[in-house]
């Protein structure tokens, strides 16, 4: 029996909706997910930050803790939405874990490259006793204690393989690399590879042992290991050396889990489409076409390839054009994460029509 939240008290059957999704199978209605603000009378105040910069702020433990308790407890996590709070210092927060120094901005961070020579990637060594990794597993513990009943826990965004290559040798210069290097960057590769699974695992294990189900940033979940693989850096590349250099590793993670949703993201990326959709072991596609370029019924034949190929997606309509998702696509392997509610009206509305989807 899975544990019982407080704030999505009907989690069992929700999981059971995300166990159909990943094959492609419907329970009782399509899984949709969308979330919108409580009544002002329900929220309490989020906090405020009076710190002297943002680098201490991202740190602050207490209030990461803090805020996630806030921003959990002021949100209505409507059909199949789940509460989730995970410790986030940014995408590159992996690659910070071989001592790439991290910079932080107001809503992210990035980190600086540290891998000038590549004589010097024998030396390279992931430490489990680095302040970025430290400071995760504090963030983790504050939030199992102040979420416990109340909201799920996830691990924290970690990008290995070519994403973590990139951030320690820099992108424009692995674009280089992988045509002059291609053999130093395979066995970069592989190593990271090797050590995301094990920090997979140790994150993955201190959650299991807390009760948690595995979640992350995408609010996915399953009764197994579940992750998003990804490879930002390819669409600098061919697909010729994304195959050759950077798609084994990708298989290699997927196989250390139970489900996948590999997050393609911008138009650049549509090439990769069919190589990834051959990979058995990914289940479902998370595409993500880019900024100004995100109204889904330019990617329907996108979704319909998806389909065609017995994969599962999330597609993100607004709820006033449900009609016109249901008319373009079949609602096997469908998730929506609709936009634009903000009442308990509408979220009614938004579930009864999903429900009529068949």
């Amino acid at each position: 029996m899975s544990p019982v939240y407080e704030l999505k008290p009907d989690f069992e059957q929700v999981l059971d909706r995300f166990e159909a999704w990943w094959q492609g199978e419907i329970v009782d209605r399509p899984l949709v997910s969308f979330s919108y603000p409580k009544d002002p009378a329900s929220r309490v105040p989020v906090p405020v930050s009076t710190h002297a910069n943002l680098r201490d702020r991202w740190r602050d433990r207490d209030f990461a803790v803090a805020c996630a308790s806030a921003r959990m407890n002021n949100t209505n996590f409507a059909g199949d939405a789940l509460p989730v709070a995970y410790p986030n210092l940014g995408p590159e927060v992996f690659s910070a874990f071989y001592g790439c120094p991290l910079v932080f901005t107001e809503t992210t961070s990035w980190s600086e490259p540290i891998l000038g020579d590549w004589d010097k990637a024998s030396a390279l060594f992931l430490d489990p006793d680095n302040q970025y990794h430290r400071k995760i597993l504090q963030i983790t513990d504050g939030l199992l204690e102040i979420g416990r009943g109340r909201f799920l826990v996830g691990y924290t965004d970690l990008h290995g393989g070519g994403d973590a290559v990139a951030a320690l040798r820099e992108p424009q210069r692995l674009c280089i690399d992988v045509l002059e290097r291609p053999d130093e960057v395979r066995a970069l590769t592989e190593r990271l590879t090797a050590d995301f699974r094990r920090t997979y695992d140790a994150y993955h294990n201190k959650l299991q042992t807390a009760g948690q189900h595995s979640v992350t940033w995408l609010p996915a979940t399953c009764r197994g290991r579940m992750h998003v693989p990804s490879n930002d850096f390819s669409c600098m590349i061919s697909q010729e050396l994304f195959e050759a250099l950077f798609v084994p590793g990708i298989i290699c993670e997927c196989r250390h889990m139970d489900r996948c949703i590999y997050h393609l993201d911008g138009p650049e990326a549509l090439r990769f489409l069919d190589m990834i959709l051959a990979i058995p072991e990914i289940d479902a596609i998370q595409w993500v076409p880019g900024a100004s370029q995100d109204h889904w019924s330019d990617w329907i034949d996108v979704y319909r390839r998806i389909q065609a190929a017995g994969k599962s997606f999330i597609i993100y309509p607004p709820a006033t054009e449900l009609v016109q998702v249901f008319s373009a696509l079949r609602p096997e392997g469908a998730w929506l994460a609709v936009s634009g509610v903000t009442d308990h009206d509408t979220a009614h509305s938004v579930l009864e029509a999903v429900s009529q989807w068949v």
